[in-house]
């Protein structure tokens, strides 16, 4: 490896990246160039640019480069799971983008540029398990955003214009350090507890409370009577002889 330079990657070709080439169910091409070992954005895809869907997840990626200007067909983009710190400002060309999942990577609040907000198609955005401080409130400006991920980061704040995106159904923000999750609820004790307890003698009672205090005292005396005592004897009912019953002289089966 030279020297000052990070890792190399394994090298795709053309022809990989062709025979890396799906066609979907719903006829969109998806290349799938997952778990591949791959350092640095291929250009060779330069020759795949007109495919909707692209799956480089799981690999060594720090950059993505402008290039991806020229993918001016692409609706499905999962980058998870690599290395990347900043995303380029050419991102927000890819306006038939509906699904971004950039979980996993590196990605600070400067590593997002303003353009991400030009992405007006938008549906699902995953920033999970990265290194956010702070969401820009321009996020707001993606209207048909339904999903977003943003756990796992450092985040004290969401945005009001981020919450209040019109279409957004689900939001994660689990594992922030968020003051709305700062103090877990504290469970609820479904048995009454004595907090105070006060000692009068009998003869300080009036009627009244004299007949209650009884009364609730006859109470406790049914339920100890009701409650079974333990057996002198060991019963096993669902056992046969001679361990139906344990007897006291042992002997007595024994012989028998």
């Amino acid at each position: 490896m030279p020297k000052g330079k990070g890792p190399q990657g394994k090298r795709i070709t053309l022809k990989v990246a062709k025979n890396s080439l799906r066609v979907l169910f719903n006829g969109r091409r998806r290349l799938e160039l997952s778990k591949m070992g791959i350092a640095v954005f291929p250009k060779c895809l330069l020759e795949l640019a007109d495919v909707e869907e692209i799956d480089l997840s799981r690999n060594m990626l720090r950059k993505i480069p402008n290039i991806i200007e020229k993918f001016q067909n692409l609706m499905w983009l999962d980058l998870h799971s690599n290395q990347i710190d900043e995303l380029p400002a050419e991102i927000g060309t890819l306006q038939s983008l509906t699904y971004l999942n950039l979980c996993n990577n590196k990605l600070t609040t400067k590593g997002l540029p303003e353009e991400l907000t030009r992405l007006k198609n938008l549906r699902t955005l995953n920033l999970g398990l990265n290194c956010l401080e702070t969401i820009p409130t321009t996020l707001g400006a993606l209207r048909e955003l339904i999903e977003l991920g943003l756990f796992d980061n450092s985040l004290t704040i969401i945005p009001k214009s981020v919450k209040k995106l019109p279409k957004l159904e689900r939001m994660n923000v689990k594992r922030n350090p968020l003051p709305e999750f700062a103090k877990e609820d504290e469970p609820i004790d479904t048995i009454k507890r004595i907090e105070s307890l006060y000692l009068v003698e009998k003869k300080d009672l009036c009627n009244s409370c004299l007949q209650t205090c009884q009364g609730e005292r006859d109470e406790l005396h049914k339920l100890e009577d009701m409650t079974p005592g333990p057996s002198d004897k060991p019963n096993f009912s669902s056992l046969t002889t001679p361990n139906s019953t344990a007897m006291d002289n042992q002997e007595e089966w024994r012989i028998k």
